[in-house]
C-alpha cells in the first residue's frame, strides 16, 4: 500500500533532483550541437525517470516532493528538448507548439478545477505516462541520428514515428484527464 509522506530526503527524490540539475546541461549540449553527449544525458534522464519510480515503490519512499519533482523533470526535459531540437532545425516548430499547447490546456483546466471546485488534481493516468515515455524515446533517437550520421535516416524515421505517436497519445491522455476531471 502506498503511503505518501512529507519526507524530502529520499533516494528517489535525490535521483529526481539530479535529473533536474541535468536539464540546463542537456539543453546547452543540444544547442551547441554536442549531440553525442546530449543523447547520453537524455538516455540517463530516461533511465533515472524509471529508476526513481521503481525505487520509490521498492523502498516505500513515496513523498509529496517526489510526486511534484518527477513530472516537473519530465516536462522540463520534454520542453527544453523540443526547443533545442527546433533551434538546431531537427524538429519543426509546429511540434513544439502542439506539445506545449497540450500542457497549457491541462495546466489551465486543472488550475480552474482547483480554484472553482477546490479539487487537488486528477489521478495520473497510464496513458499520460505512456505518452511521456513515447516522447522521451523519440527525442534521444532524433538526437542519436544527429550524433551518428550513418544512422541519420533510420533514426529520423523512427524518431518522428515515436514523436508523432507520442503527440497523439499525449493529446488523447489530455482528453482522458479532462473527462475524468469533469466528472469529479
Amino acid at each position: 500500500m502506498e503511503t505518501t509522506t512529507d519526507r524530502i530526503v529520499t533516494i528517489p527524490n535525490a535521483i529526481s533532483a539530479l535529473r533536474l540539475v541535468g536539464v540546463p546541461v542537456y539543453f546547452w549540449m543540444l544547442i551547441s550541437e554536442h549531440y553525442g553527449w546530449a543523447c547520453m544525458l537524455m538516455v540517463f534522464a530516461g533511465v533515472s525517470d524509471y529508476l526513481d519510480g521503481w525505487l520509490a515503490r521498492r523502498l516505500q519512499q513515496f513523498s509529496t516532493v517526489g510526486e511534484a519533482l518527477d513530472p516537473i523533470a519530465d516536462r522540463l526535459y520534454i520542453g527544453f528538448t523540443l526547443i533545442g531540437l527546433a533551434i538546431v532545425d531537427v524538429v519543426a516548430w509546429w511540434l513544439v507548439v502542439a506539445i506545449v499547447a497540450r500542457d497549457v490546456v491541462m495546466l489551465g483546466y486543472l488550475l480552474w478545477l482547483r480554484l472553482a471546485k477546490q479539487i487537488e488534481g486528477v489521478e495520473v493516468h497510464y496513458i499520460g505516462k505512456v505518452a511521456t515515455t513515447m516522447l522521451l524515446y523519440a527525442f534521444p533517437i532524433l538526437v542519436l541520428g544527429e550524433a551518428v550520421p550513418a544512422l541519420h535516416d533510420v533514426c529520423r524515421a523512427f524518431g518522428w514515428a515515436w514523436a508523432l505517436w507520442g503527440l497523439c497519445t499525449y493529446w488523447y491522455g489530455a482528453f482522458l484527464y479532462l473527462g475524468e476531471a469533469r466528472t469529479i
